[in-house]
């Protein structure tokens, strides 16, 4: 079994964001905003869904009316329609910030080889269907700016042998630009892009299991509340309308969205085309780029697989499949993992039922469980530690993507390190304290909403909560059992949790009684 001090680690740059996120967790608590950044993304797209839908009942898409109505729009009922193309600016503003930050996160934490690579991949086309999204907005409003992005829009795509004739020459005057031309765009905007994006979103979310695409109430309450105040103090208002006679003047610029034009002014489209296709084709290449260990598969031991695909249902990425039985035992069905889907979380052994260590077998084997942790490790590292330190000792298993245990000062503690919490059977917690005779066991896993391997914190806490099957038995009083997380490098904060803890065990006089059932048991 390995023991916490055996552990890998978060590297370098995964522990100094864990340092940021934990201060902004003492403010925000589980609704660290840092932990709902895909979430926070999809709500930022809602916003600007229902303020264009708004917009759209008062716009005229034609090029004669568009300036006019969107004018009319922002200040003839600037109370509700001047604030609602604000929001939908900043709201649109802040889906690209927040799927920046989501990028860099990933990237941070390398949370993206081996089987991520997917979602990884399909990330980059999602950047730049919103960023295309959000310049044929900017054609919507057919201003100075407009005009100024249409023809660095066309100029990028006459790059592109796609067309027979320069697109750019639909914009040389005003008699030019064809009204056809506007409705097309308008019908991207307004139809065509919306579909891509919802697909493109269905296909980055495909290999995820229970994706959160929904942020805490109190999140989208603050986010919400957040544009809403931007949109008063800050309101966004047109430019000029577009005349493209006349050399546009001044003009302020949306560095999120229209950064590559002013790229384009200063070198040239065909710089723009090479640096973006090469920025995008390394960010993707990443996943095989980057160095990574070889991990080790769940392995499903057919003698005690039941079938009842718990392990399925718990799995993250869906990396394991119910299938017909195929050893001629009375079962329905068998689980059997897709090697390329598989992240190594162990979440697959806390689920199983098998996984109970008062079995009487010897080597302890379960339906599934990982070649390298497997759970008769597991159980003899439980009872080597209850065996050789103090009779008071609490058992601490901790995860090693999170605080690491081995550190925690004190000989009262054991400290194990796996994969993941969620790798924990909740036989396992009662075997620790019913036959073990640990006075209490505390698991500490990735801070609130922030589990490594996605789902391994709930799963163990429902667990434990008697929420979901396998439970922890009723005869194991729930106040023996700690349930914790924080990030890497917060190992003060742990400590103080557990000594509370103990206290609290101490002050029931649990850890007494229990001392001394240990002692005669020897």
């Amino acid at each position: 079994m390995k023991s916490a001090s055996d552990r890998t680690g978060p590297a370098a740059p995964a522990r100094l964001l864990a340092r940021i996120e934990a201060l902004i967790t003492r403010a925000f608590g589980a609704a660290n905003p840092f932990h709902h950044l895909g979430a926070l993304t999809i709500y930022a797209f809602y916003i600007a869904l229902v303020t264009g839908i708004y917009l759209f009942i008062f716009y005229r898409i034609n090029l004669e009316g568009a300036w006019a109505s969107v004018q009319s729009i922002t200040h003839e009922q600037w109370y509700i329609g001047g604030i609602m193309r604000s929001l939908h600016r900043y709201s649109s503003d802040a889906a690209m910030l927040l799927i920046g930050l989501h990028l860099l996160r990933e990237l941070l934490r390398v949370r993206l080889t081996g089987p991520r690579w997917f979602s990884w991949v399909t990330g980059m086309p999602l950047i730049w269907i919103t960023v295309v999204f959000g310049i044929s907005g900017y054609w919507m409003v057919w201003d100075e700016l407009a005009a100024w992005v249409a023809v660095a829009s066309a100029e990028l795509l006459d790059v592109l042998p796609i067309f027979t004739d320069p697109m750019s020459r639909n914009f040389v005057s005003n008699e030019s630009v064809s009204g056809r031309l506007f409705t097309l765009i308008g019908f991207i905007h307004l139809v065509g892009l919306p579909v891509i994006l919802v697909l493109a979103i269905w296909f980055h979310l495909l290999r995820i299991r229970y994706p959160r695409i929904h942020p805490p109430r109190q999140l989208m309450f603050g986010c919400l509340a957040a544009l809403l105040v931007l949109s008063v103090i800050m309101p966004v208002t047109s430019h000029p309308p577009a005349d493209l006679d006349m050399m546009p003047g001044s003009m302020t610029i949306d560095w999120f969205y229209l950064l590559i034009f002013p790229l384009q002014s200063a070198t040239s489209p065909g710089t723009v085309w090479a640096l973006c296709t090469g920025a995008t084709l390394l960010l993707a290449a990443l996943p095989w780029v980057l160095p990574r260990r070889a991990q080790p598969i769940a392995e499903v031991y057919l003698p005690d697989c039941t079938g009842c695909g718990f392990c399925a249902e718990d799995c993250p990425y869906g990396a394991i499949d119910m299938v017909p039985r195929t050893d001629g035992r009375n079962f329905a069905l068998e689980a059997r993992v897709n090697p390329a889907l598989c992240v190594s979380c162990g979440i697959c052994t806390g689920s199983c039922p098998s996984s109970s260590p008062y079995r009487k077998r010897d080597p302890l084997t379960t339906g599934i469980e990982m070649e390298h942790v497997p759970l008769d490790d597991f159980r003899r590292a439980i009872d080597q530690a209850s065996q050789e330190g103090p009779a008071d000792a609490v058992l601490v298993i901790g995860c090693d993507h999170a605080v690491d245990v081995s550190r925690l000062p004190g000989r009262a503690l054991h400290s194990l390190s796996l994969p993941c919490i969620g790798m924990v059977p909740p036989a396992g917690i009662g075997y620790a304290i019913r036959q073990a005779g640990y006075p209490g066991v505390v698991i500490t896993g990735c801070d609130s909403c922030d589990c490594h391997h996605r789902l391994g914190d709930r799963w163990i806490r429902a667990r434990i909560e008697r929420e979901r099957q396998p439970m922890l038995r009723r005869r194991v009083p729930r106040e023996r059992v700690l349930l914790t997380g924080y990030k890497a490098g917060q190992q003060v904060r742990l400590q103080a949790e557990i000594d509370a803890f103990r206290l609290s065990l101490e002050g029931a006089e649990q850890l007494q009684g229990t001392s001394q059932r240990r002692r005669e048991a020897s």
